[in-house]
């Protein structure tokens, strides 16, 4: 039986391998706009097609990856670390949160825009980014949303989850011609807007 160490040390090369892959997939999507042929890949990554393969079974399984590391990067949003601020440094740490994800991953998101049909998995993973942005809205500005009944708070959530979504950042940056910040004021004024009011903080007695 070979030692434990090199049993490790060969999983350890192999995942390094793989997240090389899918950086070097994420790299070619930002730098063409389009989804990249597995001959692509393997160059950028510096490794044979084979070693493509050997890690994912087709390409759609390396796109999977690299959505799933964009799902991961976004369960640690910061925003979440702000519930107990006060309405405009919640409305700031969101939508720069949001905005930073955004701009990091649209290339990723025009590149799938492209594709003639998405698997299930794939829509599945879409899906699940949608329930996941509508969660942490919910959760960063309970206190507004505590204030509406059932049906208004569904309206402010998805109103507020349709403006923050990928294609109102493409407009924003590449049809306007905003910077990042501009494009920050202009989320965070309609954010604002779209919440309902917060509720004064009951006097301790």
């Amino acid at each position: 039986m070979p030692p434990k160490s090199g049993i490790d040390g060969r999983r350890l090369r192999s995942e390094r391998t793989r997240q090389l892959i899918i950086d070097a997939y994420v790299a070619l999507v930002r730098d063409s706009g389009h989804a990249p042929t597995a001959a692509q890949v393997a160059e950028r990554a510096g490794y044979s097609v084979r070693s493509v393969f050997e890690r994912f079974p087709d390409l759609e399984a390396l796109r999977l990856a690299v959505v799933d590391q964009a799902l991961a990067e976004g369960r640690s949003d910061a925003a979440l670390q702000a519930i107990d601020q006060d309405r405009a440094t919640r409305l700031r740490i969101q939508v720069h949160s949001r905005a930073h994800n955004r701009e990091r991953w649209l290339p990723l998101w025009q590149a799938m825009a492209k594709q003639p049909e998405l698997s299930a998995e794939m829509v599945a993973r879409i899906e699940k980014v949608r329930e996941l942005s509508m969660r942490r809205i919910e959760a960063v500005f309970a206190r507004e949303l505590s204030t509406v009944d059932d049906r208004e708070r569904r309206n402010a959530l998805i109103a507020v989850e349709a403006l923050t979504e990928f294609e109102s950042w493409e407009r924003l940056r590449q049809m306007f011609g905003l910077s990042f910040e501009e494009g920050c004021a202009t989320w965070v004024t309609a954010f604002d807007r779209l919440l309902p009011p917060t509720p004064p903080i009951p006097a301790v007695s």
